[in-house]
């Protein structure tokens, strides 16, 4: 069962925008700290933005001021506003996160989600 699912990923011309989407299944809570992290080809993983369970935000440098990570704790979510795209911003983007069962019995440290590709290009 996947645990996390990221969506809003696609084909964007330089400049423009995309905002992505984590969602937990219905069976557990995000708890925490949650993140979003990017992969280019050829490069390692990154940290893009996290943002803590009281709503404190860290940014990439790359990303500062371009990119703005919210979550909705009543709806299990967590975003990524992504404006004024470039090339450099073409990665595959992961949802990283601490979850609980609701019925509090069960703790799954560091879940990823399976990624959604954000290409940038003219």
């Amino acid at each position: 069962q996947k645990q996390l699912v990221e969506s809003g990923g696609g084909l964007v011309q330089p400049g423009g925008s995309l905002r992505l989407s984590c969602a937990a299944s219905v069976s557990v809570f995000i708890t925490g700290t949650m993140g979003w992290y990017r992969q280019a080809p050829g490069k390692q993983r990154e940290m893009v933005a996290t943002i803590s369970s009281g709503g404190s935000t860290n940014y990439a440098d790359s990303v500062k001021g371009r990119f703005t990570i919210s979550r909705d704790n009543a709806e299990n979510t967590v975003y990524l506003q992504m404006n004024s795209l470039n090339p450099e911003d073409t990665a595959v983007y992961y949802c990283h996160a601490d979850l609980l069962t609701r019925d509090g019995r069960q703790r799954y440290l560091g879940v990823w989600g399976q990624g959604t590709l954000v290409t940038v290009s003219s």
